[in-house]
């Protein structure tokens, strides 16, 4: 609500204090210009700028209690305090307000950048998130079109051999059928001949001319040698289901291998002094010029360095690219490595795995001072390094498998070592 002029019905652009009026414009023309009558902003309260006790305009400010006062105060209770005028005081609350002003604000804007932020990684992390269900959506359903896929194939391939198996027996079964209605044939001859009286008759019979012991024709050569059961486990190629089956499953963990490549960022706190580590923290290069690092126990007295990623689980790649020049090393480590002496040269220890190479492009494997050298020359300088913990296997896609059980019971992490 605005105060309105005691004298008209305008609203008020000015208070008297001593007056406890407001005045429109008009009237304040003609309002006492005299230096007790003190001007102030239009106030619907103009009680509450006078002394409670004195009853006469605050004008003055007691720092000590922090408290506006009259004239007659510092004679009462607020003796020996110090006062200040109330423009003054104003100002010098309305400096240290500005203070306090700018530092929120400083702090609002890191607030809000930090807000921005951190609605960045949540839609990263959404953004993330769909992919990932995206991709485990599709291999899902890749595995069951593989799996599909297989069922038919073997039911296929069962069937195959079921109808083959099932010829070859009815044809086993006819060879025998006749063989037996031959036998029954010979019998009733032989028990006709059995039974007669006459020994001219049995003696000059034609069909018994040649009889021999039937154990002494060989039993079942008329069988073509066939004589095992239909079950005997030899009638189902089971290498068929089997090689189908790794063949998928091998697919499969190609499919779900890693979703990227590791981010593998150098320690400079485990840096030799004799290399420089560039400020990606991605590059190790091999100087004459000591980089007067403190020593530590975690740095190495060799030319080589550890990353700060670790491994304790899963699938993981990632790309190295050596120098064209000079020899290198690179490969995995225990972090309980020795930092000190010829032993604690990546591979020359049963705490590490290194593929090595040399300036004529021949690449060996080390692990335990054990060199084993590459048959083939490998002429590229860049090549990715693959790390299956659970397996444990280090394979590189160009030097194929070079370690076996390079991670057991401790934290393996990657070395990278520039002589």
């Amino acid at each position: 609500w605005y105060p309105y002029c005691v004298d008209s019905p305008l609203p008020a652009v000015r208070s008297c204090l001593l007056c406890e009026a407001s005045l429109c414009d008009k009237h304040l023309r003609s309002h006492s210009k005299s230096p007790e009558h003190v001007l102030s902003d239009p106030s619907t309260s103009l009680e509450k700028r006078k002394c409670s006790v004195h009853k006469k305009i605050l004008e003055y400010y007691c720092t000590e209690d922090a408290a506006c006062i009259c004239v007659y105060c510092p004679a009462g209770e607020h003796r020996g305090h110090q006062v200040e005028m109330l423009d003054e005081a104003s100002e010098k609350k309305k400096r240290k307000l500005r203070n306090v002003l700018q530092k929120l604000t400083s702090k609002r804007k890191k607030t809000e950048e930090r807000v921005r932020s951190l609605e960045e990684r949540r839609k990263k992390a959404q953004e993330k998130a769909a992919g990932e269900a995206e991709r485990v959506t599709a291999l899902c359903t890749d595995i069951r079109r593989r799996v599909d896929d297989l069922e038919k194939k073997v039911l296929s391939e069962i069937s195959r051999q079921e109808k083959e198996e099932s010829l070859s027996l009815s044809a086993r079964i006819h060879q025998l059928e006749i063989k037996k209605d031959e036998l029954s044939r010979k019998m009733r001859h032989i028990e006709e001949l059995c039974n007669m009286t006459d020994p001219l008759t049995v003696l000059q019979d034609p069909d018994t001319g040649d009889l021999c012991d039937p154990e002494e024709e060989g039993g079942d050569e008329d069988t073509g040698g066939h004589d095992k059961q239909p079950h005997d486990g030899d009638d189902l190629d089971v290498a068929v289901i089997s090689h189908t089956l790794c063949d998928v499953i091998s697919g499969i963990r190609s499919g779900i291998y890693v979703e990227g490549p590791a981010d593998i960022l150098l320690d400079v706190t485990t840096a030799g002094n004799n290399l420089l580590i560039s400020d990606d923290l991605k590059t190790a290069t091999w100087t004459r010029e000591k980089q007067k690092r403190p020593e530590t126990a975690e740095r190495f007295q060799c030319n080589q360095v550890m990353s700060r990623r670790g491994f304790t689980s899963g699938r993981h790649y990632w790309d190295v690219e050596g120098s064209r020049s000079g020899g290198w090393r690179v490969g995995m480590c225990y972090p309980s490595i020795d930092r000190r002496g010829r032993q604690s040269v990546i591979g020359n220890n049963n705490k590490s795995w290194s593929l090595v190479t040399s300036n004529n492009n021949q690449y060996s494997v080390i692990h335990n001072s054990k060199v084993i050298l590459l048959p083939d020359k490998i002429s590229s300088y860049r090549f990715r390094i693959c790390l299956d913990y659970e397996a444990g296997q280090l394979n590189n896609n160009n030097c194929k498998k070079f370690a076996q059980r390079p991670v057991t019971s401790q934290r393996g992490e990657s070395d990278w070592l520039n002589s």
